[in-house]
């Protein structure tokens, strides 16, 4: 049985929430908090995570969706946190998520004859190995002709041959969201549009927190043994609950990323090459590429951090640079932006800060997690874990987090294997039933379920055709989307994926979801104004010629 994230599972979470004392309490639903939920739930203790937004709701969706060992981190010498990564590739490749993690082949042109090739060659040689067994074809030496064969959008003197590697690629927020559902399914409670407003102390030692559901004011006081911040971007405010100082900071690092339709660049690959300040990917993704990122610093608005004018411009630019036919902003489906957590050093250029991460307790019973790789999240949650259990009273398991398939993992491959037969039975077309796999892994069984009940939830969604009505409502009955931008933005990827940004998909998706979570006309109304309002604050934004003026015309939208 799977866990059902619906309103009567939240509003009983909530009756009972500060009940009894429990063992951890996770602050953060983003990708290393539903982590640390999971694994702590895993060993067998009690568990309560609380999330202000939305699951993912920050840095977690708004990554370049990659699992990767972070090629670039080898010409820096951080071995370690390149073998580190690439054996958690394998991990969700082949185990704990292959239905939400696929592999995708990158195309690494090359500019320089001989040492080029031979340098760049025995670093992609490494890239293979160090991870330990392969999970993944070996990188292949191409020759200009070849490359050409598989990159014709590109102009001829763009390279002079090529490396061609694979790594892979995640849905961010669906992954995220699954781990907590995961972590849900093995005893955790977990809880969105819960904000913590402050720590519960004894003298020194931090023994809970005070908690406010957004969605009605009720505060709550939630008691635990150990308490656990995986705030990202938001760890220095932690700090200052605290009242004490860090031994680490976390500096924000804005990386943007376009959308443009698949047919419009004509690729047979992936893309990676360098700039001047980091890397730029071009990225497949369904039906459109995800090109990016920039790596520039942030200080303002931590909830929602977006695209320039300035930002996307630099990254046409680079794009350009290489294209035979440029792409215009006419081209540009979708943009989002994200904020890395870097933790502090010494020097003042974003793309040098670590990625590494680091645990501390800061004050008795206080558990901080930072910086990382949204690739190692899940070591990152197994070393706080570990660190918080220490002293509990009691003996802990150790991490089983490594054996765990997330949900929908485990059949999913042999109904894949089997999918015309799985499509027969559903009644529904194969490209159809693969979509659906490709999201909900052996979950798919109670989508069918519902469409089995409601046949009309087999209908494409209006304006986003390759999604369902089935999946607006599932989002709904099994994973916590209790607002319109958790769909449109998170539990599916409409707001990125369409030219209009899902204004055509929003009253119907409104329509599905106020009827299982019981909203009235206006309220159906007021979702549909305020997603309105975010798409056109956010259109201002990247018109914005800077980072100042573009965070300025985002706020004028509440959500």
């Amino acid at each position: 049985m799977s866990a059902r994230l619906d309103s009567n599972y939240r509003a009983d979470a909530l009756n009972t929430l500060g009940d009894n004392e429990i063992d951890v309490l996770v602050i953060g639903g983003g990708v290393v908090g539903a982590g640390a939920a999971l694994d702590a739930a895993a060993r067998g203790l009690t568990v309560t995570l609380v999330e202000a937004r939305d699951f993912a709701a920050g840095t977690s969706s708004r990554s370049s969706k990659l699992i990767h060992g972070g090629l670039r981190y080898l010409e820096q010498l951080d071995f370690w946190l390149v073998r580190e990564a690439l054996k958690e590739r394998g991990l969700l490749l082949h185990r704990l998520a292959p239905h939400l993690v696929r592999p995708v082949s990158f195309l690494l042109p090359l500019q320089h004859r001989v040492w080029e090739r031979a340098y760049i060659g025995a670093g992609v040689a490494l890239y293979d190995t160090i991870g330990g067994a392969r999970a993944l074809p070996m990188h292949r030496h191409l020759s200009h002709t070849r490359a050409m064969e598989l990159a014709p959008a590109l102009r001829d003197d763009a390279m002079i041959g090529a490396i061609r590697y694979f790594d892979a690629q995640v849905d961010d927020a669906r992954h995220t969201m699954t781990i907590a559902r995961t972590a849900a399914q093995h005893g955790a409670t977990v809880l969105t549009r819960t904000k913590v407003t402050g720590l519960l102390r004894d003298g020194e030692r931090v023994i809970g927190a005070h908690v406010t559901d957004v969605e009605t004011g009720r505060e709550y006081t939630v008691r635990a043994r150990r308490v656990i911040s995986a705030t990202g971007i938001w760890t220095d405010e932690m700090n200052k609950m605290t009242g004490v100082e860090f031994p680490f900071h976390v500096r924000m690092s804005k990386g943007v990323h376009i959308l443009v339709p698949r047919e419009r660049l004509d690729l047979d690959t992936g893309l990676i090459m360098r700039t001047e300040k980091s890397v730029l990917f071009v990225i497949p993704w369904a039906r459109h590429w995800i090109i990016g990122t920039t790596d520039t610093d942030w200080a303002l608005d931590k909830n929602h951090p977006v695209a320039s004018d300035a930002d996307v411009q630099y990254i046409l630019d680079h794009m350009n640079a290489v294209l035979r036919e440029p792409l215009t902003r006419n081209d540009i489906v979708g943009t989002y932006a994200g904020l890395r957590p870097l933790l502090s050093g010494a020097s003042a250029d974003t793309a040098t800060l670590s990625r590494e991460h680091a645990v501390a307790e800061p004050v008795p019973g206080l558990f901080v997690i930072a910086g990382g790789k949204y690739t190692t999240y899940r070591v990152m949650a197994a070393d706080v874990v570990d660190a918080a259990v220490k002293g509990l009273g009691r003996a802990a398991e150790p991490s089983v987090t490594e054996y765990l398939p997330l949900l929908g993992a485990v059949g999913y491959q042999e109904l894949t294997a089997d999918v015309n037969s799985v499509a027969q039975r559903a009644g529904l077309p194969v490209t159809t039933v693969e979509h659906l796999l490709g999201r909900y892994g052996s979950g798919v069984s109670e989508l069918f379920d519902l469409i089995a009940a409601e046949p009309e939830l087999a209908e494409p969604l209006p304006g986003a055709g390759e999604y369902l009505g089935a999946e607006v409502v599932y989002a709904v009955t099994h994973e916590g989307a209790l607002h319109l931008d958790d769909v449109l933005t998170r539990r599916t990827r409409i707001s990125i994926e369409t030219a209009d940004r899902g204004l055509t998909t929003a009253p119907a998706v409104a329509f599905l979801m106020g009827a299982r979570l019981g909203w009235d006309a206006a309220t159906t109304d007021r979702e549909v104004t305020r997603y309105r309002e975010r798409v056109e604050a956010e259109l201002a934004a990247n018109k914005a010629s800077d980072d100042e003026s573009a965070n300025a015309a985002r706020l004028v939208a509440v959500a």
